[in-house]
């Protein structure tokens, strides 16, 4: 399964450093709408790093997006408007490699005063580039569904985060949280009380908001001119919002993060 994480360095103008993955293509949409939500609506300077090789998703977004913003006449004048109201260019979205991922980091951190930095990453730890990017921290959260492959390989990625990255004298990680992904509202039953059960045993968090499963999540920008709810350098529609847990996941991941 792909996976998402997110990151935030701390460094001399950086206030956090956290890490949260986050799976396949449904979780990129929720990447780039919480995104947006955090530069639109909380007014953070943040910055996207993709390291996730190869298809490097969010770069790929990135770039249809501002082929429409450029290309379309109805995009363009929407972007016009929002820059000019902000006072801030679009997020950076930088293509990068397990490997290079902190580096690029340190490489970008100067050329703005961001708030936060985001990485998408691999969601299997095979390499040693990863373990040492993972190293480096502060939190995880992990989406899971209920799905028996896809929780089983979460749960041992999480259980070896935990015993073997979190705590060690030159890591820098201090939580890691599981994220319910995908539920559909009619299976929230016997099988989710289950899972629950055995993360407790585990010693696993789990984070109270939950994404939901639902196809209309997936709209990005277009020529039709649609509602958008994926995008790189525009806010989700409003309507398309409504049920989707946007608001609540950002708002209990920034109090995770006081």
């Amino acid at each position: 399964m792909e996976q998402f994480r997110l990151k935030i360095l701390v460094e001399s103008r950086i206030r956090w450093k956290v890490y949260v993955r986050f799976g396949g293509e449904y979780l990129e949409t929720y990447h780039s709408n919480m995104t947006r939500r955090w530069v639109l609506s909380l007014r953070f300077n943040v910055a996207v790093i993709d390291c996730d090789y190869p298809q490097h998703s969010i770069v790929e977004m990135r770039e249809r997006d501002l082929k429409l913003a450029l290309e379309d006449e109805h995009y363009k004048r929407l972007a016009y408007e929002q820059f000019t109201r902000l006072q801030k260019k679009a997020y950076p979205v930088v293509e990068s490699n397990t490997k290079e991922a902190l580096a690029d980091a340190d490489y970008l951190l100067p050329q703005g005063d961001f708030d936060y930095v985001f990485f998408d990453l691999p969601g299997t730890i095979n390499n040693e580039d990863l373990i040492h990017s993972l190293a480096g921290m502060d939190y995880l959260v992990a989406p899971i569904s209920a799905d028996r492959v896809v929780m089983e390989s979460t749960l041992n990625y999480a259980v070896v985060v935990k015993e073997h990255i979190m705590g060690r004298e030159k890591s820098r990680m201090k939580g890691l949280y599981m994220l319910w992904n995908m539920v559909d509202g009619r299976e929230k039953t016997e099988l989710y009380q289950v899972y629950e059960a055995v993360m407790k045993e585990l010693d696993l968090p789990v984070l109270k908001t939950f994404l939901p499963d639902t196809k209309r999540f997936r709209r990005e920008q277009n020529a039709s001119r649609r509602s958008v709810f994926r995008s790189t350098l525009f806010p989700a529609d409003r309507s398309l919002i409504r049920g989707s847990n946007l608001d609540k996941l950002v708002d209990e991941l920034i109090e995770l993060l006081k």
